[in-house]
């Protein structure tokens, strides 16, 4: 609906009915309408990633597979359609909302990372994870920030470079303490 009629345009009664639920209802979920929007042009991110790293094979280091399965999220494709993100562009709260859910690999990742991992403590895979979100977070918002409007087109923002390159290059300085953290893991004894 936001995409069609423009998120201005979409009312929290017309999200509700289209969700078949009450007005009270979805307000037990969402506190606004653009986090509504931007939850629905999220989805099932984290899932997505913690999938996406479980999957690699075992011979792809777990630092690998965190940064690719991450920057696949930010890849254009059918799942993540530059359209939704050209409207979030364009909406200083959609920004903020859409900036904010980005931690929210961070769970589903830390039990990824330990799935490929099981020897990594719980807390090492929490760190590593927050560190993600938080390197992502960055990327995004200077992605978002570094704007500009076309002429013909005045108050139109459209982001400029890549922003799957500016992911991975806000990612790659963690991987030597994924790196260290799998080889201290694994000189580790069970249970230490």
């Amino acid at each position: 609906m936001a995409l069609a009629r423009g998120p201005d345009n979409v009312r929290v009664e017309d999200i509700a009915a289209a969700a078949g639920v009450s007005p009270r209802t979805y307000n037990n979920y969402f506190s606004s309408r653009e986090q509504a929007v931007v939850a629905a042009v999220v989805g099932d991110r984290a899932a997505q990633v913690a999938a996406a790293v479980v999957s690699r094979p075992a011979e792809v280091g777990v630092a690998d597979a965190v940064i690719d399965a991450v920057v696949a999220l930010y890849s254009d494709s059918d799942d993540h359609p530059r359209d939704a993100l050209l409207m979030i562009a364009n909406s200083a709260v959609l920004r903020a909302c859409y900036v904010d859910t980005i931690t929210m690999i961070e769970g589903p990742l830390t039990d990824a990372v330990i799935e490929r991992c099981d020897r990594i403590g719980r807390l090492t895979a929490q760190v590593l994870s927050a560190s993600v979100g938080a390197a992502a977070k960055i990327a995004v918002r200077q992605w978002l920030q570094t704007t500009s409007a076309p002429p013909s087109m005045p108050g139109f923002v459209v982001p400029s470079g890549s922003l799957p390159d500016l992911v991975r290059a806000a990612l790659t300085p963690l991987a030597p303490a994924f790196d260290a953290a799998t080889t201290h893991s694994a000189r580790r004894p069970p249970g230490a």
